[in-house]
């Protein structure tokens, strides 16, 4: 099962990748097509658009009819949206493009966590659960670099590179993944019930049990950590160089040494953690220090101040998730594609909300974004309280 989850983390890395690849080149696409600020806005908003509305049924989908072919015709979905995005030069194919990535990033990173749930043990899942979250993560944050330097050839170049890397991920899953059959004998073996193919029954009862029960608390929490992250990320460049003075390179430094940081962690450390403190502790101390460094880079009077603040909430930020993800996969023994279904679209929702909230609060004062991004993660981790220790949801 070793290379099954190699290739499950690769694809989620590629995927993450193609969410971030667009940023470095906006203004290469704004100015060679003479388009309008409002115009790059909504074409990065469709990818998370369609997330937020496929990311359920996917998930659902999934459940019926088996992870492989989901996974594998999420990446070829990839794979044409990468290559459209490269061909085209008209902005009406450039939305169909980022609408079909944000299909394809539905179909693929859920997917895997389910997939990932249905291979492993309870006892090995947060191991496999942190990795998945760092290719989340690492994709996220070397997509900018990857494609700032494949500009520097053209700015499509990025675009064909990466159709080539999804076509290549598409290929491994094929051949690496299990077949079905196998799957259900290993999700049995792991005390996980197999997949089922046939037709659900009352899907809108499971979602709303979701929702009514123990794990409702979980999703909120979902949605308040990618709400808080994306709404600390999408105005924290702007904010440094007004309020802080930071130049290009002070900004590059962060977020490079933020990388490392996070990635490590993830990698590395997230498993012990877990081990040493479980998920519910660590995703209460992780809500308190994500506030308590909002708050510090508020009140902080130098650079050095606010470099540290900055690394200690992100870092936190890229431990809540993946905390709480793991709890949400030990809940129920079942319908884990609905589950990380329900789960990507809460992030997507967070991931729409968050630059809107913080671009506005931003006009009217630039302390006002944090302020706000900062009583939503107190409030978080007073919830975290209410976290049951132990608790099983059936769908």
């Amino acid at each position: 099962m070793r290379n099954a989850i190699i290739v499950l983390i690769f694809g989620n890395f590629l995927v993450c990748i193609g969410m971030s690849l667009i940023f470095p080149v906006m203004p290469f696409i704004k100015n060679e097509l003479h388009l309008s600020a409002t115009d790059m806005g909504i074409m990065n908003s469709l990818f998370a658009f369609a997330q937020l509305i496929a990311s359920p049924i996917v998930g659902q989908l999934s459940d019926r009819i088996g992870r492989k072919p989901v996974l594998v015709w999420g990446l070829a979905l990839y794979m044409v949206s990468e290559m459209l995005f490269a061909a085209t030069n008209w902005l009406w194919m450039f939305d169909i493009s980022r609408t079909i990535g944000g299909l394809s990033a539905a179909m693929v990173v859920p997917t895997t966590n389910a997939l990932a749930a249905d291979l492993t043990t309870p006892r090995q899942r947060a191991r496999v659960i942190g990795l998945l979250s760092a290719a989340f993560s690492g994709g996220l944050i070397l997509g900018p670099g990857i494609g700032g330097i494949l500009a520097n050839i053209d700015y499509k170049t990025p675009f064909w590179f990466a159709a080539g890397l999804g076509f290549l991920s598409m290929l491994s899953l094929q051949m690496m993944l299990p077949s079905e059959r196998e799957i259900k004998e290993i999700a049995q073996d792991s005390v996980m019930p197999p997949v089922s193919k046939g037709p659900s029954r009352a899907s809108w009862e499971k979602t709303k049990r979701l929702f009514s029960g123990p794990m409702r608390l979980l999703f909120l929490l979902i949605l308040i950590s990618s709400f808080g992250l994306v709404g600390f990320e999408s105005i924290y460049s702007l904010y440094v160089n007004e309020v802080f003075h930071f130049t290009i390179d002070n900004i590059a430094l962060v977020l490079t040494l933020n990388g490392i940081i996070s990635l490590g962690f993830q990698a590395l450390l997230f498993d012990r953690l877990v081990t040493w403190l479980t998920e519910k502790r660590l995703t209460r101390y992780c809500f308190f220090l994500s506030a308590g460094g909002t708050l510090w880079i508020i009140f902080a009077h130098s650079k050095l101040e606010v470099i540290i603040a900055t690394l200690i909430v992100f870092t936190a930020y890229d431990l809540i998730r993946p905390a709480i993800t793991t709890l949400l996969t030990k809940a129920s023994a079942t319908g884990q594609g609905l589950i990380n279904g329900v789960n990507m679209s809460l992030t997507s929702v967070g991931n729409i909300i968050g630059p809107i909230m913080s671009g506005a609060l931003l006009d009217m004062n630039y302390h006002f974004p944090y302020v706000v991004v900062a009583g939503f993660l107190i409030l978080s981790w007073l919830l975290t309280y209410w976290i049951r220790d132990h608790f099983t949801v059936n769908i």
